[in-house]
């Protein structure tokens, strides 16, 4: 299945255009200096269903997210646990990197998402997660 059959909340389009405008410096960073030009494309605040995804790539169904604050909270890791389920379900993947790992360890985070791509390219779970669950 590819992204086009994906279900897509249409109405949230003109959020996720603003999101994409106004990514923190972090997302900014990650897709400039190094997404951006990955041989395998990413989409930036990419919708799928209800949620919108920080980086998405269709051919290894993989999403990255770069958590801020936010996610820190009880509520805030109930939501990241039922989004990262829904997202299961599709048989997309999750990697999730907190903002001070993007600032301390760029190239950790990298890494990381190359050896995940790779991974998945060649048909193997990643060996960073346990089926869709999260990096931190």
């Amino acid at each position: 299945m590819d992204y086009k059959h994906l279900p897509r909340n249409r109405k949230l389009k003109s959020f996720s255009q603003a999101l994409r405008k106004n990514a923190t410096p972090e997302e900014n960073h990650l897709w400039y200096d190094y997404l951006r030009t990955y041989p395998v494309q990413f989409k930036r605040q990419f919708i799928i269903g209800n949620y919108i995804a920080d980086f998405y790539c269709d051919r290894v169904k993989l999403v990255i997210e770069i958590d801020g604050e936010q996610h820190y909270s009880e509520a805030g890791e109930a939501y990241d646990t039922k989004r990262t389920t829904y997202l299961a379900e599709h048989g997309i993947w999750v990697l999730r990197f907190f903002n001070s790992e993007v600032n301390r360890d760029f190239e950790m985070v990298c890494r990381t998402i190359d050896g995940t791509v790779l991974e998945l390219l060649e048909g193997k779970q990643p060996s960073v997660m346990v089926a869709c669950s999260t990096v931190f």
